[in-house]
């Protein structure tokens, strides 16, 4: 069970995911947060950039979005039907679909998702599709049946893990407020001008919660009584079972922030080395192309075999690694040395392990091979910022 805590620290508002004892995901978000993860603009065409099919799209006070046109469809904003020719000066309908990453600008797409706690309606791909956790085949064959009597030829809809033993009447409704709001988004664009906020994505801390497992919060904790308000204004008309969480923190000898010690772990996530149990550690090097972990043995004194003592660091560091990559929120391309190991069977038997781990991960983590240098690959979608670049933007 999960407890998610709300609070203001250092000019932003951090949400910490904690399990037990231990810290799953860090989120900080700048007061002013600016040109939001899942916000949709009417954008105006910049640059068209024919040699990698791509846009570049001003959102915004001269912030430039890239648009890559491979995905298909784009929608202009005056409600005109997409006939694939896009041009310098065009008005279109896009998404925040990637934070912007150092100096990368944020990445934008013309498939627009509305996300609810149990669906996805998406203009892209106009199929009904599943969440890989669902594996259930009946209900899924009920469902889609379901679905295709409610749904129209101009949106896909995304069934996500939490659909799963929902309720039909939360199910209808959710749906039904989705579609109202993704037709209202695509009306309003035409009476719009330029640079025009038509959809605001949800501050990390209210997707934290739409985005948890049902039943798998304790509780949803904040001090903060704007928050609070915002969240029990959330909960009531989006997730009335769920009200009974929220919880408002009011001890002015001991503030949210050091009763959860806020602090110590945002130095742990931020540091470079990372102490296993074993005494073995980890040293995360992040990079502008990509992230490197090393495993070392450390202090590790056991007594076992050389291969039995590598094979008991390697797995706990595939635990920690799992752990570290989902607090620090780090993506792209993950390169991986553990400690060098002479068998195959060995070696299969940690890629398998780490697959395991992976796999639990809410952000899609893959583990791609293991190189002709016996370095793990692993990617991990790019989405929100890591850890590092949301405190740093809070300076």
């Amino acid at each position: 069970m999960n407890k998610l805590i709300i609070t203001r620290w250092n000019g932003g508002i951090v949400t910490l995911l904690h399990s037990g004892k231990e810290v799953l995901q860090i989120n900080v978000e700048a007061e002013q947060q600016g040109f939001s993860l899942g916000n949709v603009y009417i954008g105006k065409v910049n640059k068209l950039v024919k040699n990698i099919n791509a846009a570049f799209v001003d959102i915004g006070n001269g912030q430039m979005g890239y648009l890559s046109l491979n995905e298909g469809m784009v929608h202009y904003a005056d409600g005109r039907t997409w006939d694939g020719r896009l041009k310098q000066g065009d008005d279109i309908i896009v998404q925040v679909e990637r934070d912007a990453v150092k100096s990368k600008a944020p990445v934008l797409t013309g498939n627009i998702n509305l996300t609810g706690r149990y669906f996805v309606l998406t203009t892209g791909k106009k199929q009904i599709g599943f969440s890989s956790k669902i594996t259930d085949q009946t209900w899924k064959l009920n469902m889609k049946s379901y679905l295709e009597a409610l749904k129209e030829e101009d949106f896909g809809i995304i069934v996500r893990t939490n659909a799963f033993g929902a309720l039909e009447e939360e199910l209808k409704n959710e749906f039904q407020s989705l579609h109202s709001s993704l037709k209202k988004l695509l009306e309003d664009a035409k009476y719009r001008t330029s640079y025009s906020l038509l959809y605001s994505g949800a501050p990390s801390y209210l997707s934290g919660i739409r985005d948890s497992l049902k039943s798998s919060l304790e509780a949803v904790i904040t001090d903060q009584t704007d928050i609070y308000e915002a969240l029990k204004n959330y909960l009531s008309e989006n997730q009335p079972e769920d009200l009974s969480l929220l919880v408002s923190y009011e001890d002015p000898l001991l503030p949210l922030y050091k009763l959860y010690r806020i602090e110590k772990s945002m130095d742990e996530a931020l540091g470079k080395k990372v102490w296993l149990k074993s005494g073995g550690y980890l040293v995360i090097e992040p990079t502008e192309a990509l992230t490197v972990i090393d495993v070392n043995t450390g202090k590790y004194a056991g007594k076992k075999a050389l291969r039995d003592t590598i094979m008991k660091i390697n797995l706990e560091s595939a635990l920690e690694i799992g752990h570290q990559l989902r607090l620090r929120n780090l993506s792209g391309i993950i390169i991986i040395d553990f400690i060098d190991m002479e068998l195959e069977e060995d070696r299969m038997l940690l890629v398998n392990r780490l697959h395991e781990i992976l796999s639990k991960d809410p952000v899609k983590t893959t583990v791609v091979e293991i190189t002709k240098l016996n370095l793990v690959e692993v990617t991990r979608k790019k989405i929100r910022k890591p850890l590092q670049e949301q405190i740093a933007q809070l300076s």
